[in-house]
């Protein structure tokens, strides 16, 4: 993988709603939601993390916004269960007119519910999208174009899929791009790509959902610091949280990421945000100790609405 260098910034400020160019035309990304595949309160769960909460404490799954205010081009990165109400929050950000289609395209990570079941929105029984891209891995291609509902969806041409290879590189336009890359996770119907976005000046990781560090062979600490915003798994703050064998769900804990990132300089940690936090997380909570502990070593937790300029 090509290593970039950009310009550093401060992320230790609340995220700002609103570009840092004067004139607004700044490119970012826009967190549109933060939970693992199974959202937040989560089906069924009877436990304390869950029991008792309602509408107005529903946390939407992990995925992340592309928009360029410049030329009002707007991407997805993962196409969660909760893409209605999330095209709603990228609407509220950046509206487009009635003329435009809702979607430059859709960049997909790989085929676990929460990253890819959005795209049943596109069909005819919902938006009837016409042509809307949607890029993939070899193996993610092939799952959608020969498995229904996701087959009609090619079908009818609500979406045209687009290729994506290991470290090759998409031009969105003339000052944005996108990297995807191969990563370790469980691979049942497709590989799992994270992916670098790269903006005028700055660039971002999306790395929500993966195995643990000692599974990959690229340390993660090089990448961290090849970036200014690295969106990390944090599906488990530490190992009690499930009664059953984590090693059946090998993700990085949030506790051994920050043990791992901990030597890195203060303005590096500080572009760390934990994502895609099951329901177990006390990270979910902004008054939880686990909140207060990931802070107090200088690393971040992605929120609904972040908003990170790429100028």
């Amino acid at each position: 993988m090509q290593t970039i260098r950009m310009h550093p910034v401060d992320l230790t400020s609340t995220p700002t709603t609103s570009s840092t160019s004067e004139d607004g035309s700044a490119p970012f990304v826009l967190v549109l939601g933060t939970t693992q595949d199974g959202g937040h309160p989560q089906i069924g769960c009877k436990l304390e993390c869950c029991h008792g909460h309602g509408q107005q404490d529903r946390q939407l799954i992990a995925s992340l916004a592309i928009v360029d205010p410049r030329s009002g081009e707007r991407w997805l990165v993962d196409a969660s269960p909760d893409l209605p109400e999330q095209l709603r929050d990228l609407e509220d950000c950046c509206p487009r007119s009635q003329e435009q289609a809702t979607l430059d395209g859709i960049f997909l990570t790989h085929a676990h519910i929460g990253h890819y079941t959005g795209l049943m929105y596109l069909g005819r029984e919902a938006l009837g999208s016409r042509g809307t891209p949607v890029w993939a891995m070899p193996d993610m291609r092939r799952f959608l174009r020969e498995n229904g509902p996701w087959s009609q969806l090619v079908d009818l041409q609500n979406i045209h899929l687009m290729a994506l290879d290991d470290g090759e590189v998409v031009q969105l336009n003339d000052r944005l791009s996108l990297q995807p890359f191969l990563v370790p996770h469980r691979a049942e119907f497709s590989e799992t790509v994270g992916f670098l976005i790269r903006g005028p000046a700055r660039a971002v990781a999306w790395l929500p959902d993966i195995d643990q560090w000692g599974r990959w062979s690229r340390p993660v600490e090089e990448l961290v610091q090849e970036v200014d915003l690295a969106l990390l798994d944090g599906t488990f703050y530490r190992r009690d949280e499930l009664e059953r064998d984590m090693n059946e769900v090998p993700h990085p804990l949030i506790v051994e990421s920050m043990d791992r990132l901990a030597a890195l300089p203060d303005q590096v940690r500080a572009g760390v945000r934990f994502i895609h936090f099951n329901h177990t997380n006390p990270a979910l909570r902004e008054d939880s100790e686990a909140t207060q502990a990931i802070r107090a070593r200088g690393f971040g937790l992605a929120r609904r609405g972040d908003r990170f300029s790429l100028c």
